[in-house]
């Protein structure tokens, strides 16, 4: 495993976005495509609808998306799970109501080389904030909550839920102007020895590219609700 560490850690960089990457009929497409979709998981509890991004609903648009992903991060394979016929999974669009907590997708096959991970907005109102700090380990939610640390029965593609980062990041108080800003809906103890390396108010036509690494969560800034895609990367 510290060998892999050490692989995942070489390509490591600091988040990115790339302005104006997607042409308005693009992003039309890519809602066209969130409505044709069928939907994989509603969570009445976290408030969000969760669709697949399968292969064959939109051929022309897989093409440019990856075709524009690899002229960014270079040569990657797709780690977004598989589908019932087992081909990779392309992405994960959500609609959400609510603030998605403090997580890392560092997926759930720990023998995988994790590389990047993408958001693309396809609302205007939003943000996510990505933490300096990192996690070497699989797909983990992060959380104080114990009804939720007592979760071990998960299904296939649930994170796990640790505290284990108030051991490792240490004491020093999460900033409260962010914190009352961004991040109402957390615990700001949960957040103890974080450090915010950016926060991401969302463009249309726009993408962010970080680490799958990176500790983030959505921020409380949200008007009704949000859509955007999430896909995930590795070497």
């Amino acid at each position: 495993m510290s060998n892999l560490i050490n692989e995942i850690k070489k390509l490591e960089s600091s988040p990115k976005v790339i302005k104006n990457l997607f042409s308005k009929n693009e992003i039309n497409e890519f809602l066209k495509l969130y409505n044709d979709l069928p939907i994989t998981v509603h969570n009445k509890k976290q408030n969000v609808i969760k669709k697949r991004w399968l292969q064959g609903f939109n051929k022309n648009l897989e093409k440019i998306f990856c075709e524009r992903l690899e002229r960014e991060i270079g040569s990657f394979k797709m780690d977004n799970l598989k589908d019932e016929d087992d081909r990779d999974i392309l992405g994960l669009i959500q609609e959400s109501y609510a603030p998605i907590g403090l997580h890392v997708d560092g997926g759930f096959e720990l023998k995988n080389q994790i590389y990047k991970q993408t958001l693309i907005p396809l609302s205007s109102v939003g943000s996510t904030v990505i933490f300096k700090n990192r996690y070497y380990e699989g797909s983990t939610n992060f959380t104080q909550d114990p009804n939720e640390l007592g979760k071990t029965d998960l299904k296939y593609g649930q994170n796990k839920r640790s505290d284990i980062h108030l051991k490792i990041y240490g004491d020093k108080p999460f900033d409260k102007t962010i914190h009352q800003k961004y991040l109402q809906h957390e615990n700001i103890n949960n957040l103890k020895g974080l450090e915010v390396e950016l926060i991401y108010k969302w463009e249309v036509g726009s993408m962010l590219i970080f680490d799958r690494t990176h500790l983030h969560c959505s921020s409380s800034v949200i008007d009704g609700k949000k859509i955007g895609i999430a896909t995930f990367t590795k070497k």
